[in-house]
């Protein structure tokens, strides 16, 4: 499995579980068969996915389907009172860290963390709609359409995720996450009055398309992860697993977007 994307996909409870049924130390002798119950064994339908409790990729979208959906009603509610924006953002965050270090998905806590994150996107995307009207409309629209062309190119095989592509992914992520920490405190003590700190102007736009690049790669390890997980037949509630990574990385996108969008109207 390539390294990097979803903690929880690396997790020593997911590989376990991906072992293959017969691969314990100690197996109980089989008893012999009559004829007749090997002619029925052999007449009933093979068991799939679904009837054996493995990972499918509708289970996946399902999931995904599901989080979506907790998303969009509470973004409405974000939208229509934008103040609850920071604590929406604030106890995403948290949920986020606490889902991606868990050893087995909780639907409970990745919907909560759907919830929040909706409140979060609702209240920003109303912020900048009243400042650029028209903006969120946009940046939903690009949001989908970058997801729709990498799933596209995934499937094609010409996107696909390589050590070498995601050793530069985690140095990149890295200065990333570093440079947006210190824009952050410059921004909260006062040091930069713009709405985005640094990330403002041509050096906004540098950076805000640096990590639409990264978001879409992270879509690839999302993707990569679930169709290894599918394969290697990796238990069902793992479904949770997929669509959990792929909403963070569809958050992630979005907002970076929107920011980009807000930056060229301000220009």
């Amino acid at each position: 499995m390539a390294p990097g994307g979803n903690p929880m996909f690396q997790s020593k409870a997911f590989r376990e579980q991906m072992r293959p049924a017969g691969d314990s130390n100690t197996q109980r002798t089989a008893e012999p068969m009559s004829a007749r119950s090997l002619q029925d064994l052999y007449d009933a339908p093979s068991a799939g996915p679904a009837q054996t409790g493995r990972l499918t990729y509708n289970d996946v979208v399902s999931k995904t389907v599901l989080m979506f959906g907790a998303l969009v009603i509470t973004a409405v509610i974000g939208w229509q009172i934008p103040a609850l924006m920071l604590p929406g953002v604030l106890i995403g965050l948290v949920l986020g860290l606490v889902n991606s270090f868990k050893r087995e998905p909780s639907p409970v806590l990745i919907m909560l963390y759907a919830a929040a994150e909706g409140v979060f996107l609702g209240g920003i995307s109303r912020v900048i709609d009243d400042l650029y009207p028209g903006a969120a409309v946009q940046a939903v629209i690009a949001t989908f359409s970058v997801f729709a062309v990498t799933l596209a190119l995934y499937r094609s095989g010409k996107y696909r995720a390589t050590p070498k592509m995601t050793k530069m992914f985690f140095i990149a992520m890295g200065a990333y996450l570093v440079f947006s920490l210190v824009n952050l405190g410059l921004m909260l003590f006062g040091v930069t009055d713009s709405m985005f700190g640094l990330r403002s102007g041509w050096l906004g736009l540098a950076i805000g398309a640096l990590a639409v690049l990264l978001a879409t790669y992270s879509l690839v390890l999302d993707f990569t992860q679930i169709q290894r997980g599918v394969e290697q037949g990796a238990p069902a509630k793992f479904a949770w697993t997929a669509a959990f990574g792929l909403t963070v990385t569809m958050v992630w996108l979005y907002v970076e977007i929107l920011r980009i969008i807000a930056i060229l109207r301000e220009n």
